[in-house]
């Protein structure tokens, strides 16, 4: 059990996240949602404890999340990496198993056999000596999931996975998302696109500041909570476009 108590985030006066409360169980995929600026990627990042809190604890097993680092797998924003340093597609998803061997420690053969697994889970294994610069959008993401993958984590954090990828990544990540679920893990995906992609996830958290709606993507996704988080304007705007209605109960 993940649980999650009155989590606050301040920069500089202003409230980022606001007394964020709520409790994950093992083998669920969970959606983050909310428009741009809503704190999505500074709860995460608060609840690894990459950035000061204002107040609030995490737990996992009833022990506090930040001493337990070591099982938890987080994989950023594509736009907070630098694509430029020189490192291939081995060497990136390699970093993983530091946490394990140590960072001056030479790779075991296990370590081997899990990075190459992983990369053949995202497809990645034929460009496993590329340099991660040259790679297109979609495929960088699947390098970091593998990345992820090898990292052997009891919880996985991905900020916005969704972005700017292939229907064929978008494939994959799906796939090992559910393959990771059926593992018994805990997965939180923040994203601030939805619409046809809500049916994967078995819980959603709608935040804008603080915590909205939390629950089954049907009791979440309500006319009244859409417009709590997004504004009338776009409650409006979504009404009148179909196939994006059917979201709404």
């Amino acid at each position: 059990m993940l649980e999650v108590k009155n989590l606050s985030v301040n920069y500089r006066g202003v409230n980022a996240l606001i007394n964020v409360s709520f409790c994950l169980a093992s083998g669920l995929l969970v959606g983050v949602i909310g428009p741009n600026g809503a704190g999505k990627s500074t709860m995460i990042k608060a609840m690894l404890g990459l950035i000061p809190t204002a107040s609030g604890i995490v737990k996992f097993r009833g022990q506090m999340l930040k001493q337990q680092r070591r099982y938890c797998a987080y994989v950023p924003q594509r736009s907070q990496i630098d694509w430029d340093y020189p490192a291939t597609v081995w060497t990136v998803v390699m970093m993983a198993r530091t946490i394990h061997t140590g960072w001056f420690r030479s790779t075991s053969r296990q370590s081997e056999e899990i990075v190459a697994d992983a990369l053949r889970r995202v497809g990645m294994w034929e460009l496993r000596h590329r340099q991660i610069g040259e790679l297109s959008g979609g495929q960088q993401q699947r390098v970091f999931l593998a990345r992820a993958l090898a990292q052997e984590a009891e919880m996985f954090f991905f900020d916005e996975p969704l972005a700017g990828i292939d229907k064929k990544t978008e494939a994959i990540i799906f796939d090992i998302f559910s393959q990771l679920k059926a593992e018994g893990k805990i997965l939180l995906v923040s994203s601030h696109e939805w619409g046809k992609s809500l049916h994967h996830y078995d819980r959603l958290l709608l935040l804008n500041q603080k915590l909205i709606a939390h629950g089954f993507p049907e009791d979440v996704m309500t006319i009244e909570n859409i417009q709590h988080a997004y504004g009338q304007g776009l409650k409006s705007q979504l009404l009148h476009e179909p196939g994006e209605a059917m979201y709404f109960c």
